[in-house]
């Protein structure tokens, strides 16, 4: 398939000098009995090309092993290889969740060979010893991943069903194959993964994140060729073209069974992505959880582990599970930290959002229900200030969805700005409440939104009254002492207010929310525009106001 753009490769490191895993196994097939299971570890499966890579294959050892088996597939980039230390203490998980055999974001074998499945981790082309070079997310890698999936359901041990699980990526290969519609592909249990590259991961509101995806490029660049430079291609690539288009999941084809998992705690990541998917799947038999936790805690629960089960056994294994009487779709709403209440709902977004406007009055930093009669505005720095403005809850109130904030704004001193905006749940007594942030994190807002102010152009066609949807394909300037109006899109999220606390706004020109630490980091984006004076208005014809998605009790 010829390319309309040009793609930038790195050389690849060497992969036995990794410092983050053990060292390399040998390169040759070999077979390994422990711990109950059974290791093929470097089979080699050619692709339609020629291309050969290679997989680990678990599954049961003795009787069990024979028998015809479902197979679980996890496709990687991160090394099927040595699973020393991947999650970092703080993802929170406990003794004994999960074996020695467990790669990265990945079903563990143990667990799963040890209840009738075979679990198969990839080397994708391009990565570890895996002949050809990585590119990510393309049509390429699409169809190696339907090869693999027909060549694991013809296996002599197989019963021809194939599913696939697993955190991020690994979530994001099911968007990426499944419209592909190879065969022998049965259920599809993604647990978080972005589903747009551009705004979900790459350049959030057109602003590029400047740190995740360094380090996405550097741990994705393990190999004996070459591999895509991700985060050179985004620097090459500013604005929507084909480089990103080639990288679109058909989510609309997709129409396996499929128990998707999103949580509201990865705002600059999954979150906005894999809720976005689940609107757009044309699957009739879908199930959606969303909650509050640490992503990688989540998926290795027990308790939710067994769910996976339930899911696949059903799907893979024909064993009546209880699916019927799984709610379609189940939400937590967040009180505090990881505090929240699991509520079954019919439909995501919910039918009975009530969309409430709280207008900004610049002259005393307050959200109201009714909007200013006269016009002010609101300055400040636009590297080092920041604006915030506060809503006291009078009763009990809860916010479940999308959010956005419509902004009057001009610059001084400059013809763009970088806005951040941040939303936080204040106490009676005035302090922040913390929420789950990322997969590390316990010190998190409550939810982020970004925008570059010249990338403020909306696809009318996609774009609804709650949730702005910007074409990022061209850039269009501001001019000087003209205020213009930007709809912002707020990630969603879900959180109770108890009566006498708030909601705070705050609008900036940096990073609300930030850590130092490079290799835990998440979101940055140091790439910016700002300078000058940022000018809010609102009042009189300045609409500046912020859209709160209100549930009602039923």
């Amino acid at each position: 398939m010829d390319e309309a753009f040009s793609l930038i490769m790195r050389e690849g490191r060497d992969p036995a000098t990794n410092p983050y895993k053990p060292p390399l196994p040998p390169s040759d097939h070999v077979q390994i009995v422990e711990d109950g299971l059974v290791l093929d570890r470097n089979v080699p499966v050619q692709m339609r090309d020629g291309i050969t890579i290679y997989v680990d294959i678990y599954r049961p050892s003795g009787p069990a092993g024979e028998t015809y088996l479902p197979i679980l597939l996890a496709w990687s980039p991160y090394g099927k290889h040595g699973k020393a230390a991947q999650l970092w203490p703080a993802a929170g998980l406990e003794d004994g969740w999960i074996s020695r055999h467990t790669a990265f974001e990945a079903p563990d074998p143990a667990y799963w060979c040890g209840h009738g499945y075979a679990v198969c981790y990839p080397d994708p082309r391009g990565s570890w010893l895996s002949e050809g070079e990585l590119r990510h997310n393309g049509i390429g890698e699409a169809e190696d991943c339907h090869d693999l999936i027909e060549w694991l359901g013809t296996r002599p041990w197989s019963n021809g069903k194939v599913g696939m699980t697993g955190v991020s990526y690994l979530a994001c290969a099911q968007y990426l194959v499944a419209p592909l519609k190879p065969p022998h592909l049965v259920a599809l249990n993604p647990w978080e993964g972005f589903s747009d590259w551009y705004r979900e991961f790459a350049c959030h509101g057109g602003i590029p994140e400047t740190c995740f995806t360094e380090r996405g490029t550097a741990s994705l660049n393990w190999s004996t060729t070459r591999t895509e430079d991700t985060a050179a291609n985004i620097r090459a690539h500013p604005l929507i073209d084909d480089y990103w288009r080639s990288k679109m999941f058909d989510l609309a084809a997709i129409d396996l069974p499929i128990f998707l998992v999103a949580s509201w705690s990865d705002h600059g990541l999954h979150s906005r992505g894999t809720l976005e998917a689940f609107k757009q799947l044309s699957s009739k038999d879908k199930w959606l959880l969303v909650h509050g936790q640490k992503k990688w805690r989540h998926y290795y629960t027990p308790a939710n582990v067994e769910l996976q089960r339930q899911f696949f056994d059903h799907f893979l294994k024909g064993e009546e599970t209880g699916l019927a009487d799984w709610p379609r779709v189940q939400i937590e709403i967040r009180e505090q930290g990881s505090d929240g209440t699991l509520r079954a709902e019919k439909e995501w977004p919910l039918a009975r959002t009530e969309y409430v406007p709280l207008y900004l009055h610049a002259g005393d930093s307050t959200l109201q229900a009714q909007p200013p009669a006269h016009s002010s505005q609101l300055r400040y720095d636009a590297q080092n200030g920041q604006a915030s403005f506060d809503f006291r809850f009078d009763e009990e109130t809860e916010l479940t969805g999308h959010f956005k904030l419509r902004l009057w704004v001009e610059a001084e001193g400059a013809d763009d700005m970088d806005l951040f905006v941040g939303l936080d749940k204040i106490d009676t007594s005035g302090n922040r409440v913390p929420f789950t942030f990322y997969a590390l994190y316990d010190d998190g807002p409550l939810a982020l939104g970004w925008l570059r102010a010249s990338h403020r152009e909306l696809d009318e066609t996609r774009s609804t009254p709650w949730q702005p949807f910007h074409r990022h394909e061209r850039e269009i300037p501001l001019e000087p002492g003209t205020p213009v109006p930007l709809e912002i899109e707020i990630w969603p999220t879900s959180v109770h207010f108890s009566t006498g606390e708030s909601l705070r706004l705050t609008i900036q020109g940096s990073d609300i929310y930030s850590h130092d630490a490079y290799n835990l980091a998440f979101a940055r984006h140091e790439d910016l525009r700002n300078r000058g004076t940022h000018i809010l208005r609102s009042g009189g014809d300045y609409d500046s106001h912020l859209l709160l998605p209100v549930i009602g009790r039923r």
